[in-house]
């Protein structure tokens, strides 16, 4: 199969779909890779790493675009890409469509078999190709947290940690998975005094067994979340339904629980956001403020330290492309149902249920 390996154009994505030791493993196999000039500069990857993998370097986007069966991405493709796609090719990447009506139609009229990272999901119900960026999106939620909460950047003028004799700050992580889990640790690691919520006793029950003495755990309710907001420095929106759109557990009329200077972080805002204050914000231009409480809802963290990111998702996205790559879309979903779940967009129907209930269009299985 020929594959092709754009360079991300999101702003300030930094990561890269293929490292070169990916691209080894393809070529070898007989695949053809064409990287596109400079794609995983910025990771750490220059083209001559993967000219010696035996990829292909082609100068611009288009050129990747037209010579590719299958295109293996990062993110989403944006609004310039959308005339790039051919129909009956396979893009495979993360599109979170339940969070964009524009790109949802957009890949329906192109015809494309469209694989989404965060609906492949195993039979434990695991989403392995989500889990290494929330653990990334978790853990540097707080390493952010902390640098917004300083006064220059916003926020209250507040050390994580506190100092002997002045209390730490109070983290309030909102959802108990991947993205909650990590961030907790995170947060207990510097020394805050952490709460996290989730509305699966089971989950809260082996969170309170796992984690430090300084993590409390709390079951998630309208009531219980307004009981913890005037005392919150911190709180760290982790809420997945997978495919969904996220529902917003904090409203604007909440935030006047919260005190001038507090940070709200909202890593659920690749899939709409679960705070009702909540837009899609950049590395560039990160933060905001309503009504006193600074948002912090850039839709791509893991870009930020995009070294780390591209080897940790590429670990887990690998054997996925490889087996796409050497089987063919339609057979390597026949034979593992976790990948038959990634399918959102094929040929111009839509074949997530979640997708299709969000914009109300029809939802058609797949029939492999």
């Amino acid at each position: 199969m020929i594959i092709g390996i754009p360079k991300e154009i999101k702003s300030n994505e930094n990561r890269v779909s293929l490292t070169p030791g990916g691209a080894k493993e393809l070529t070898k196999r007989g695949h053809s890779v064409y990287v596109q000039h400079n794609a995983g500069i910025n990771s750490g990857f220059d083209d001559e790493a993967y000219v010696a993998a035996g990829a292909n370097i082609l100068s611009t986007i288009e050129k990747v675009y037209e010579i590719a069966e299958m295109i293996v991405k990062v993110k989403e493709p944006i609004e310039s890409e959308y005339k790039l796609i051919k129909p009956n090719q396979v893009v495979f990447t993360y599109f979170h469509f339940a969070s964009e009506k524009e790109l949802t139609y957009a890949m329906l009229e192109t015809g494309a078999i469209c694989i989404a990272y965060e609906t492949v999901e195993k039979e434990d119900r695991t989403l392995p190709l989500l889990i290494p960026m929330s653990e990334v999106a978790g853990r540097m939620s707080i390493q952010e947290g902390a640098r917004f909460l300083e006064q220059p950047q916003g926020g209250k003028g507040l050390l994580m940690s506190g100092v002997p004799g002045v209390k730490p700050a109070k983290v309030l992580i909102l959802g108990g998975g991947i993205v909650g889990t990590n961030a907790a640790l995170m947060a207990a690691g510097m020394g805050a005094d952490v709460v996290i919520t989730d509305i699966s006793l089971p989950r809260l029950r082996y969170l309170s067994e796992i984690m430090p003495p300084n993590v409390k755990t709390l079951y998630s309710s309208t009531h219980n979340i307004e009981d913890e907001l005037p005392t919150t420095d911190l709180v760290i929106g982790a809420v997945l339904i997978p495919g969904a759109k996220t529902p917003h557990l904090i409203t604007r009329d909440m935030l006047k629980f919260l005190r001038k200077g507090s940070l709200m972080v909202d890593v659920a805002i690749d899939q709409g956001g679960c705070f009702e204050t909540s837009h899609p914000t950049t590395h560039t231009n990160p933060q905001y403020i309503v009504d006193g409480v600074v948002h912090y809802c850039v839709a791509n963290i893991p870009g930020a330290v995009p070294f780390t990111s591209t080897l940790a998702l590429t670990n887990a996205t690998f054997p996925y492309v490889l087996s796409l790559a050497s089987k063919g879309w339609e057979q390597a979903c026949k034979e593992d149902k976790s990948l038959t779940l990634g399918l959102n967009i094929v040929k111009g129907k839509v074949t997530y249920p979640a997708v299709a209930e969000t914009f109300g269009l029809n939802y058609e299985p797949v029939n492999l």
